[in-house]
């Protein structure tokens, strides 16, 4: 799934082509959608796009929002969803139910660039809304803050308290807007702390250590996100990773392992002699061999 480090690198990507700053903003040429479940909020409808200019392109946690004339088109890629840019995009009209294209946005003649937004698999969860002020999706408007917004006392503060375990609460997107299952890894073992480590439990020390890891992390990914094009921004993500996506692979701090934990639907990568002092967490499809 992206998080904040990658959308930020699309939202600068697409302002650069969308908005540039030397020259004038692109036109919509039409919107048209490959998934009618793709489109959750409608107030303008897509048809009423055509002609308007971009005014600009933001993020708000793991939101892409994209500015027109009195008009937003905010998107959520969710797990499996990406944003495809063409210096040329196809002037075929697209068919609801075939292929992975959601949602086509194509800008005006002569340019006729644009993007698409793609998702693969059967579990579509990719949204786009169309509403008049952000604040009104409703994944929006119950954002925490960014992380980048928190100061070192205010977050303190916003730990004290919880209860939860810390990898949960740093993908709560009600807590804190836009790290989720990738960053939340990486932020945990880079502070030397278990996943399933209580918030409460923490010394002040170890609070510290965890907001520096945030902030080292978060920037350190922003970074290699800037300046780069939609396409190559996965795998600027996948060479920063020290743990996450890695089981198995050597920890590149102490030499150990990567182990995993999965669940469900997902799974959290870690580092035992970093973060849990050498012992392996408890995996449901391995926990039997651990006793």
């Amino acid at each position: 799934m992206p998080e904040m480090p990658e959308v930020q690198g699309l939202a600068q990507f697409l302002g650069s082509k969308l908005v540039p700053e030397d020259g004038p903003p692109a036109v919509v040429r039409d919107l048209q959608l490959g998934s009618f479940a793709i489109l959750k909020t409608a107030q303008v409808t897509p048809a009423a796009l055509a002609g308007m200019s971009f005014t600009g392109v933001g993020r708000r946690g793991k939101f892409l929002i994209l500015s027109l004339e009195g008009v937003h088109l905010v998107l959520h890629l969710a797990r499996a969803g990406w944003l495809r840019w063409s210096d040329a995009i196809p002037g075929t009209v697209l068919r609801p139910g075939k292929g992975p294209i959601a949602l086509r946005l194509r800008c005006a003649e002569p340019d006729g660039y644009g993007f698409d937004i793609t998702e693969a698999g059967t579990r579509k969860s990719a949204a786009a809304y169309l509403v008049g002020d952000p604040a009104e999706v409703p994944g929006v408007s119950r954002l925490g803050p960014e992380a980048f917004d928190v100061g070192r006392e205010q977050f303190l503060s916003m730990l004290q308290g919880h209860r939860n375990q810390l990898k949960g609460l740093l993908r709560d997107q009600s807590f804190i807007a836009g790290i989720g299952n990738a960053y939340s890894d990486e932020i945990l073992h880079a502070a030397r702390l278990s996943p399933f480590t209580l918030a409460t439990s923490l010394t002040d020390e170890q609070l510290a250590d965890l907001y520096t890891a945030m902030h080292s992390v978060l920037e350190t990914a922003v970074k290699a996100a800037a300046g780069k094009p939609a396409k190559e921004l996965k795998d600027a993500k996948r060479r920063e990773m020290k743990v996450h996506g890695r089981a198995g692979e050597t920890c590149p701090v102490c030499g150990d392992a990567v182990r995993e934990v999965s669940f469900a639907d997902s799974a959290l990568q870690y580092c035992p002699t970093c973060q849990t002092g050498g012992k392996p967490l408890a995996d449901r499809r391995t926990s039997k061999f651990l006793k």
